[in-house]
């Protein structure tokens, strides 16, 4: 028999009372403590930051935690979306592409790359269904990347805010790497603007100030991470976010002191990098990676040359495009996703975006309550910087878009229910 979820108030849950939604949560279904744990696992990785826990695969365990839960989850409805389509297109086309790629083995060993995004999607979006459980969720996406600005912020400080070639490191995982680290502070740090300023009205100043620390600590790690990729995407955020008051004198006078302060704490050698842009050796293979990569498209426009093939690929008919050692990733997701599964592929991803989009934006003008209508606007702020710092980095496989797909989903399809 299912046991009976204690109800919670709303405002018990904005105030941010810890005891109360602690008991609501453990009241809560399997499948979503399950979903829960799978999104703190699979961020802070606390198996590999203490090796003694490290004896069970839990990333995996709680996916699959999490699918059968939602069999004893009388409350799992399917949920349509327009994404979903297009998701299992995609998917379509990745394993059309590897059965027609160069290389094919190369295709099937990565083919779990994506997929694996495709259930974790569904599972979310279809557990993750009442406003209380998308509140919840969303402060473990939250708290999981604070935890991890936070200690790296700190970490910068004690350096005394010094360059290092390899920036900053997250933990063991999707962000172990300077740049797609950076690129998870870009698509969280605009979403916990708009969560803390949303609960402004009813938490204490010291919550306040706690949980405006959340976009501050992300910020300095962008700062701190020495990818340029990324810092061009914080400023072209901070544009966007103010486009519409821009030219208002206080707002181009904030505008300015933030860049002129992102400016000043950058490290000189980090500056320098700025200015060598496009001459440097890494920014001249990368663009050699970028124009070789639309070469390979339009002469495979259907499938592209396969699915993960760019690399073996590019070493086969490129190598005179090399300079040093082995061929890398394209280093740009639009590269990457037409060279993996060609135009057809492309125009599928490219339509992820666009509904992307358009649902934070229909969500942001049909809204009733204004906390809703903020997560929605910030959210597009999230994919810019996704898109912006992606066209340095090869992150299309990373859990940025595909979470953030299933975040909006979910809050669209919790807030047309109530409860």
């Amino acid at each position: 028999m299912r046991k009976k979820v204690k109800e919670i108030a709303d405002e018990d849950l904005y105030s941010l009372n810890i005891g109360k939604t602690w008991r609501y949560f453990k009241s809560e279904s399997f499948a979503f403590w399950m979903i829960c744990a799978y999104l703190f696992f699979e961020y802070v990785r606390p198996q590999s930051i203490y090796p003694a826990i490290d004896f069970l695969p839990w990333t995996q365990l709680t996916v699959i935690g999490a699918l059968i839960g939602c069999f004893a989850d009388r409350t799992v409805r399917w949920v349509s979306s327009s994404v979903n389509v297009l998701l299992i297109l995609f998917l379509i086309v990745i394993l059309l592409s590897s059965v027609f790629a160069y290389f094919p083995s190369v295709s099937y060993k990565n083919l779990d790359k994506y997929y694996l995004w495709v259930i974790i999607y569904f599972l979310i979006i279809n557990i993750v269904n009442t406003r209380k459980r998308f509140f919840i969720f969303l402060c473990v996406f939250l708290v999981a990347s604070f935890k991890i600005s936070l200690s790296l912020a700190i970490t910068w400080a004690q350096r005394g805010f010094s360059f290092t070639s390899w920036g900053l490191s997250g933990p063991p995982g999707f962000f172990q790497n300077s740049g797609e680290l950076a690129i998870q502070m870009l698509v969280f740090w605009p979403i916990a603007w708009a969560f803390t300023h949303s609960l402004k009205p009813h938490v204490s100043k010291n919550w306040y100030r706690l949980l405006m620390l959340m976009p501050i600590t992300a910020i300095m790690v962008i700062l701190g991470a020495s990818s340029r990729g990324a810092q061009l995407a914080l400023v072209i955020q901070l544009v966007v976010m103010n486009y519409r008051t821009i030219f208002k004198p206080k707002v181009l006078l904030s505008c300015c002191v933030s860049i002129f302060l992102i400016w000043t704490f950058l490290p000189d050698e980090q500056k320098e990098r700025f200015e060598t842009m496009g001459e440097d050796r890494t920014s001249r293979q990368r663009i050699l990676y970028v124009e070789n990569g639309i070469e390979m498209i339009k002469d495979n426009p259907l499938f592209g040359v396969g699915y993960f093939n760019f690399v073996p690929y590019y070493n086969s008919y490129y190598r005179h495009d090399l300079l040093g050692g082995r061929a890398e990733l394209p280093h740009n997701i639009f590269v990457q996703v037409g060279t993996d599964t060609g135009l057809l592929g492309l125009s599928i991803f490219l339509g992820i975006i666009f509904v992307a989009f358009k649902t934070a934006r229909k969500v942001t003008l049909c809204q009733e309550e204004e906390k809703r209508a903020k997560f929605a606007s910030y959210a597009n702020i999230s994919l810019i910087g996704f898109l912006v710092a992606g066209q340095f980095v090869t992150v299309t496989y990373y859990p940025f878009l595909w979470i953030h797909l299933a975040l909006l989903i979910s809050m669209r399809n919790s807030f047309e229910k109530p409860g």
